[in-house]
């Protein structure tokens, strides 16, 4: 209809904004951020909501565009030439991992309260799912949300929360009955300034450094039984609903990176010389960045068929699930072929590849691991032992 093709039109105009951005507002300080620990998320989350990208795919009637899921893939493609994976990722924690849930099943008022802020960019969101016994096995997570009147009592602790030093709420997933584990798990919006929410500490990592990665605890926090997200015993459900949007998200992201890595090998090893010729004209080597190209481009082909099914409305956790997996161990490939081509200088922390080499090894492990993925694939495949 007429809306819908105004507001594609204005998303399209406002994506030649967002390299500028990119190139004015963020790479120039990665190398800062990054040797910092964190990067000032709240001034960079304002920038990108002012300019329509916290909810491109969100309502309209609270700051979103009202778009399908592919322009949210769209920016995260974009989000790739940011020169780090450490800042991208806090910004698809934002957008398609903490809040797809509440922009879908939470209330009116949830959605005035946490949903419109955060896409604007005037509050900073994270998501509370892993914790130090749960990562990927979320169905065995121990927070717990003792329902006492009109409010949810919570006792428990999440790991891994990435923004969590600076986020200003959480969507939390704890255990609100005793029921079955799968039906026993509510997402509840939790401020982070209410009495008895502890930041203990930031997480030293192996990568992802500018991001600030958070270990929190919660001791008789009280929050409103109304700021659960939809209904009651349904938080399982909907987290696995989030995975299949953060896992393509994050897919979309490291393809463009891997673009990123391979084009810089290409012009490295053509200036670098070895036995008096170019590093780039062994065979063993441009035959090996030929592959690895070709590599990108069939996951990025099955990024998009996967997403092009998602907004028709089909459940495409098969192909996400292989979507992550692939681009797991391809993004450990290209950065382990090229950082071997850059040679010492890719040993160094003065070059992206070795960054890249870092960050991305993440991708095998947050948000499902490798293992994971191939169980989700095996269950769909029906390759399982029956119980």
């Amino acid at each position: 209809n007429s809306v819908t093709q105004f507001y594609k039109c204005h998303v399209s105009s406002q994506m030649c904004l967002l390299p500028n951005i990119i190139d004015q507002e963020i790479n120039p300080h990665v190398d800062q951020w990054e040797a910092e620990g964190t990067f000032p998320a709240h001034k960079i989350f304002k920038i990108l909501g002012s300019a329509g990208f916290l909810g491109v795919n969100k309502p309209v009637e609270y700051g979103g565009l009202g778009l399908d899921f592919s322009y949210s893939v769209a920016v995260s493609e974009e989000l790739g030439n940011i020169r780090c994976g450490g800042i991208p990722m806090a910004i698809g924690v934002q957008t398609d991992m903490a809040t797809p849930a509440l922009a879908r099943f939470g209330s009116a008022e949830l959605k005035e309260e946490f949903l419109l802020p955060s896409i604007l960019g005037d509050k900073v969101a994270c998501l509370g799912v892993s914790e130090v016994g749960a990562g990927s096995d979320v169905s065995s997570i121990l927070t717990k949300a003792v329902r006492k009147g009109d409010e949810y009592v919570i006792n428990g602790g999440k790991m891994w929360t990435t923004n969590g030093t600076q986020a200003d709420w959480i969507c939390l997933l704890a255990n609100t009955s005793d029921a079955a584990p799968h039906r026993n798990k509510s997402l509840i919006c939790l401020p982070m300034t209410l009495p008895g929410v502890h930041i203990a500490r930031k997480i030293d990592k192996l990568g992802m450094w500018s991001s600030d990665t958070a270990e929190v605890f919660f001791d008789d926090v009280r929050v409103p039984c109304k700021n659960i997200i939809g209904q009651e015993g349904m938080g399982f459900t909907y987290q696995m609903l989030q995975f299949q949007e953060e896992r393509l998200w994050a897919v979309a992201n490291i393809v463009t990176m891997m673009d990123n890595i391979i084009q810089e090998t290409i012009q490295y090893t053509r200036q670098r010389k070895i036995f008096k010729q170019p590093v780039l004209y062994h065979q063993s080597v441009n035959f090996r960045l030929a592959e690895l190209q070709t590599e990108v481009e069939l996951l990025r082909s099955l990024l998009y068929r996967a997403t092009a099914l998602y907004i028709k409305g089909n459940d495409v956790t098969k192909l996400a699930s292989m979507a992550k997996l692939k681009g797991g161990r391809l993004a450990r490939e290209v950065g382990d072929s090229c950082l071997q081509y850059w040679g010492g200088m890719g040993f160094t922390s003065d070059v992206l590849v070795s960054r890249f080499y870092r960050d991305s090894r993440l991708l095998s492990i947050g948000g499902g691991a490798d293992e994971v993925m191939l169980g989700i694939i095996c269950k769909y495949m029906d390759t399982l032992p029956k119980k």
